[in-house]
């Protein structure tokens, strides 16, 4: 199956893809830019095009291909998952794995379409995320911002125009023609899926034409989706790029890159083949594609704040949240394509250990403990995720367990001293253990720490402090120098390090209700 991972191109895999180099169409252009100019834009439209290109990918696997193994449902017709996800779900990297997923894929071509949510008793979590084919959250239904009553929502294309029928709450414009309406229902047990699917079987969606009960207009052209796998994503990556940009009328911040990509000879409309190129041609394109890479990497591990080994970031939100910086939007997809927003859900994404090494199951057991008191405060849940390091899916376990969140807490044994400690390895820690056991891959892991409608948002700069705990454990307090530099808006919970074990006993630490870095040494816990 298609993964983003597969979306990342390779110079080699193209260069040995490309078929023998015909005569480029580009030459004959009057304004074509030298090399290196050529190159430049290569890589910028490689950074503006990557979400496009990997949202076109998800689309494809969910409602165009009958057959792709992930097909959910045709467009305009919402999938009901009654249950949550697994290591089989593989279209999209790092899934959530806490609330079953209702799926709505939607053609706002010939109509809006409108989203109807029923009653939601008040202490389950639910929310529809609206996101569009250049992966902007342009807007959200559920418990946070429209609460838990029921009620129609409308959603439109972007050239829409309209009144608002009786009856409508609310009117969402997407940026693009084709968007995705992501429902999340919160679960509580194994147990509660009935109560979880009843709450499914309320969601609908229709046509506005349904709604009003007036005949339907006429019906949008067909279009022949070109196919998408591993090995044509690599080989064609602008032609899906120009494909997938007639359906998305260019905003203003988006005509200078726009112009920018036209001049090499790509854009909505504008035929592109990579085969067709020159070798001159071909390698402009292929170093700029190597170099959009490398930079959206560079911005992924340099994003946001550093706490306690996790990575704290604020990578998704509407169009005016990134404001026509590509470059994040491309480091949000590749991190976590269809991420919400912070006010939504705040993401902690660990890679490093308390030594600052790289997460390795093969190598090492971890552990993460939480002090008596002192879990994440949140209005919905929190959960730790765990991911495969190198495809970003969930992984295949013996106790069939990707994850553990708040509403497991009755069944997780604390510590004599009223702490938590969750094990995060490769092998079980014993029957005494796996209670809390978070099954590691054998290899290379990313965690995912999601906080899901946190008690408040920091947007202050502040001094980091050490652990205020750790003097009492007899654990030397991490220093750190005055941290000048405004933090991004991130939530304001607890969090803390995952741990190596050592051999002569388990790596204890404690987390801070702050977020500075406490240091561990062996204990014999």
């Amino acid at each position: 199956m298609l993964t983003k991972r597969d979306l990342i191109l390779s110079t080699a895999a193209i260069a040995a893809g490309a078929a023998i180099a015909r005569p480029s169409l580009l030459m004959a252009q009057n304004d074509r830019p030298r090399f290196f100019k050529a190159k430049d834009i290569a890589e910028q439209g490689f950074i503006y095009g990557l979400p496009i290109v990997m949202n076109y990918a998800v689309m494809y696997e969910y409602a165009v291909d009958r057959n792709s193994g992930q097909f959910k449902a045709p467009f305009n017709q919402i999938k009901n998952e009654a249950r949550v996800f697994t290591y089989k779900d593989t279209a999209i990297i790092t899934p959530n794995s806490d609330t079953p997923y209702s799926l709505l894929w939607m053609d706002l071509r010939a109509e809006p379409m409108v989203l109807s949510v029923p009653a939601v008793e008040k202490s389950r979590y639910y929310a529809v995320q609206l996101e569009d084919g250049n992966t902007y959250n342009y807007g959200y239904i559920g418990s946070r911002t429209t609460g838990n009553e029921p009620g129609d929502y409308m959603v439109v294309g972007p050239d829409w125009k309209g009144a608002t029928p009786p009856g409508i709450k609310k009117v969402f414009r997407s940026s693009t023609q084709f968007s995705l309406a992501a429902y999340r229902t919160q679960l509580f047990d194994p147990a509660d899926m009935p109560n979880v699917v009843k709450v499914q079987s309320g969601y609908q969606a229709q046509p506005l034409s349904s709604y009003l009960k007036q005949p339907a207009p006429a019906a949008a052209p067909a279009i022949n989706f070109p196919k998408v796998d591993k090995e044509m994503v690599k080989t064609n990556f602008f032609e899906y790029l120009d494909f997938a940009l007639q359906f998305a009328p260019a905003q203003e911040n988006e005509k200078e890159i726009r112009a920018a990509l036209a001049r090499i000879g790509i854009g909505a409309g504008k035929p592109f083949s990579l085969k067709s190129l020159s070798l001159e041609d071909k390698a402009e394109i292929l170093l700029g594609m190597k170099e959009g890479e490398r930079k959206v990497d560079e911005a992924i591990t340099n994003a946001g704040t550093s706490m306690n080994g996790w990575r704290v970031s604020s990578f998704f939100g509407d169009s005016a949240f990134f404001n026509g910086d590509w470059l994040k939007r491309a480091a949000g997809a590749k991190a976590g394509i269809y991420g919400n927003d912070a006010e939504e859900a705040t993401y902690l994404l660990g890679k490093s250990d308390g030594e600052n090494q790289p997460l390795d199951g093969a190598k090492h057991n971890y552990t993460l403990t939480f002090l008596a008191g002192q879990l994440p405060p949140v209005n919905a849940f929190w959960s730790a995720t765990m991911y495969d390091g190198k495809t970003q899916l969930l992984i295949e376990n013996p106790i069939n367990r990707y994850l553990i969140n708040s509403p497991m807490l009755p069944n997780l044994k604390k510590n004599t001293d009223g702490s938590l400690t969750l094990y995060i390895q490769n092998k079980s820690p014993g029957a005494d253990k796996e209670s809390n056991w978070l099954p590691a891959p054998k290899g290379k892991l990313r965690t995912a720490r999601s906080i899901w409608l946190c008690d408040s948002i920091r947007r202050r700069p502040r001094r980091r402090r050490s652990c205020p705990s750790a003097k009492a454990h007899g654990r030397r307090p991490a220093s750190s120098p005055r941290n000048s530099h405004p933090r991004p808006a991130v939530a304001r919970c607890r969090i803390g390090t995952a741990y190596r074990s050592s051999q002569q006993g388990m790596a204890s630490h404690e987390t801070s209700p702050e977020t500075g870095r406490c240091h561990s040494r062996s204990g014999g816990r």
